[in-house]
């Protein structure tokens, strides 16, 4: 009978698992940012080519960072993975995105907010 193992016994370290993490988190935030960053230059787009480029590249980034995130499931529980993917994503999208990459300028206030989530994620992950 065929039989589909999913979850092979590799032995792992506690550092490969971090570093797994850490590169998981990461990968979300960069793929986040450009599927965000891809939607904002496809709305600007002047024929429906260049919309439609943008738009697949800004849903494919979109599907990895769902990837990602359902991998990083794995090692870290939904309560803490997702508020931290989802923070970091609007900061990452924020600071990366609308001020380096579009030039856009963030208030006081916004910055307080963006601050307020930075708390938020340290509090989350028990820090």
């Amino acid at each position: 009978m065929f039989h589909l193992n999913l979850r092979p016994n590799i032995q792992t370290t506690a550092a490969h698992v971090n570093l797994l993490v850490i590169a998981l988190i990461l990968g979300n935030l960069l793929f986040n940012i450009v599927a965000n960053a891809s939607f904002k230059v496809s709305v600007d787009s002047f024929n429906w080519k260049d919309f439609l480029f943008w738009q697949v590249v800004g849903n494919l980034s979109g599907f990895i960072t769902v990837i990602t995130l359902t991998w990083l499931l794995r090692y870290i529980p939904l309560h803490i993975a997702f508020p931290l993917t989802t923070g970091l994503a609007v900061i990452g999208v924020q600071v990366i995105a609308g001020i380096l990459l579009f030039g856009e300028s963030i208030s006081f206030p916004q910055w307080m907010g963006t601050m307020c989530i930075v708390l938020g994620i340290v509090l989350l992950s028990g820090g």
